[in-house]
């Protein structure tokens, strides 16, 4: 069960980290990224974003750069959050392929 104070912080993380994936998007070379849900640790020292990647052939290929480049990625969240945050969370990234699977389930129900 999420406490209300690891919901605020999930949806602080999230806006501030699709803000700086907004700004890199011009490096990605027209693949779009964005943060589809972030979990933060009851003790709020991890956080899981869950990214979704357009085209999504590209999502294993983004997912380990953006994770190659965690730290950075923290420690401009930690810029921008410094003054709602004592302390910035671990992050790591993953793959949302719920689209995907939305995708998969309405083929398999028009066949």
């Amino acid at each position: 069960m999420e406490t209300t104070r690891q919901a605020k912080i999930s949806r602080l993380i999230q806006k501030e980290l699709s803000e700086i994936f907004r700004q890199q998007t011009a490096k990605t070379h027209g693949v779009l990224v964005s943060v589809s849900a972030v979990r933060v640790s009851p003790d709020l020292s991890i956080a899981r974003a869950y990214l979704s990647v357009f085209p999504s052939d590209k999502g294993a290929e983004i997912i380990e750069n953006v994770n190659r480049s965690a730290s950075q990625i923290r420690h401009e969240l930690a810029q921008k959050v410094r003054y709602q945050l004592r302390k910035t969370p671990e992050l790591s990234f993953f793959i949302d392929d719920s689209l995907d699977y939305i995708e998969h389930i309405d083929d398999l129900l028009g066949k």
